[in-house]
């Protein structure tokens, strides 16, 4: 039997409401300091919720033209400055054009683009769409702009899942690299859906935190008083390659991907299965896909938003898996709110980052444990045991990823 592919992480960009390097966001989270802050970027009158989770502005004059910008929606602006980021991180592998591959994953795709067309629609009911409309507006736009601005001409692929998107689109990666279509892969996720539109629609669906009176502590994964999530904004992208390959270049290797797991609820459209019977599959497929028994992993990154339904059942697919309370257990939407598409390619990051840094990151605002998750969850930042990092994402629909992220070999 042929040996399989070891697949390296040599590069990583991120823009995220904590910052646009690594260091800044891992500062921010063993800090404990929560990411929400009041919407000013447009009017809130009449919005069930009034705050998120955004990327602070910076500058794109490094990354593309002012034209360049404006042909592209935010949610694609920060996918492609996070991707070339983490082709500079990486030192600049040499793959040859054919042999690069792009895995973009987002939930809601060009968000902004098409709500502010469809709400500015002059009494006419049919909107001003200009000629870059759709091209701008497709949710392939990120996929297909780094495909052009980093000369990839081998595979260039979006995912939706919905808010496994960014875990999927990692692991989807991890597959081009095993399966030989490509020596490299730039994969993450993006999404910029902090808008008036998503924050009503998400608010009706009873997904939305409404505690307008303590932005900062609307987001309590696995708390009693959960109400719902914080929604947040972002990008994070990864460089991937065969882990010889990298070795052969000298280049630094953050960490290896070692398992990917992909199962769905086949459920309910927006509720997951209450037992976590999906979760459980896909945690269970991703620990058998990188040979290891739960016992070895130092902690699980979990998914948690903060849903009353969601972390009940992603609880109890942990406990299931590892036993009550049977390994630590993180949750960074606590404090970077939810990014939808964009937050597992975040999380992804993060649990390299716990890697490098050998410390679990807290968990903030467990003021009151629901007894119902019977988990570990770490509130404060904790040393981390030797070993790899379990990151979930799941999403609506009953779509599940689960990454198992390992040290760098040495």
């Amino acid at each position: 039997m042929a040996r399989r592919t070891r697949v390296a992480i040599t590069g990583i960009g991120v823009r995220t409401p904590m910052g646009d390097h690594p260091k800044e966001l891992w500062n921010a989270l063993t800090a404990g300091r929560s990411a929400v802050s009041r919407i000013t970027r447009f009017g809130t009158d009449g919005l069930p919720a009034d705050f998120a989770c955004q990327v602070p502005p910076f500058d794109t004059a490094t990354y593309m033209t002012a034209k360049e910008a404006s042909r592209m929606d935010p949610a694609t602006v920060l996918a492609c400055c996070a991707a070339s980021d983490a082709l500079a991180d990486a030192g600049g592998p040499a793959a040859p054009p054919e042999r690069r591959a792009v895995v973009i994953g987002t939930a809601i795709g060009s968000n902004q683009t098409i709500e502010s067309t469809l709400l500015d629609n002059g009494g006419t009911d049919r909107g001003r769409p200009y000629p870059m409309h759709v091209p701008k507006g497709m949710h392939n736009a990120a996929a297909a702009t780094i495909s052009m601005r980093h000369e990839i001409l081998g595979p260039s692929l979006t995912v939706s899942t919905a808010c496994a998107s960014g875990g999927h689109a990692i692991g989807e990666g991890l597959r081009l690299l095993r399966d030989g279509s490509a020596d490299l892969v730039l994969a993450g996720g993006a999404d910029a859906c902090v808008s008036p539109t998503k924050i009503l629609a998400l608010a009706r669906a009873g997904a939305l935190s409404r505690r307008v009176g303590d932005p900062a502590g609307a987001s309590r994964p696995f708390d009693s008083g959960r109400d719902g999530f914080v929604l947040a904004e972002g990008a994070a992208c990864l460089v991937l390659e065969p882990l010889d390959r990298a070795r052969d270049r000298g280049a630094r290797v953050y960490a290896e991907i070692a398992g990917y797991g992909r199962t769905s609820d086949a459920y309910h459209l927006t509720m997951p299965d209450p037992d976590g019977a999906g979760a459980y599959r896909c945690m269970r497929q991703a620990l058998d896909d990188a040979g290891l028994t739960p016992g070895e992993v130092a902690h699980v990154n979990a998914h948690a938003t903060g849903t009353p339904h969601g972390d009940l059942a992603e609880a109890r697919a942990i406990a299931r898996l590892f036993g009550p309370g049977g390994v630590p257990v993180t949750a960074p939407k606590s404090m970077l709110g939810h990014g939808l598409g964009a937050s597992g390619a975040v999380e992804a990051v993060i649990a390299v980052l716990s890697l490098l840094h050998r410390t679990v990151p807290p968990s903030i605002n467990l003021d009151d444990p629901d007894p119902a998750c019977e988990i570990d969850a770490v509130v404060r930042p904790r040393p981390a045991a030797p070993g790899p990092v379990l990151s979930n994402s799941f999403g609506f629909g009953g779509h599940n990823a689960s990454l198992v992220l390992a040290p760098a070999a040495t």
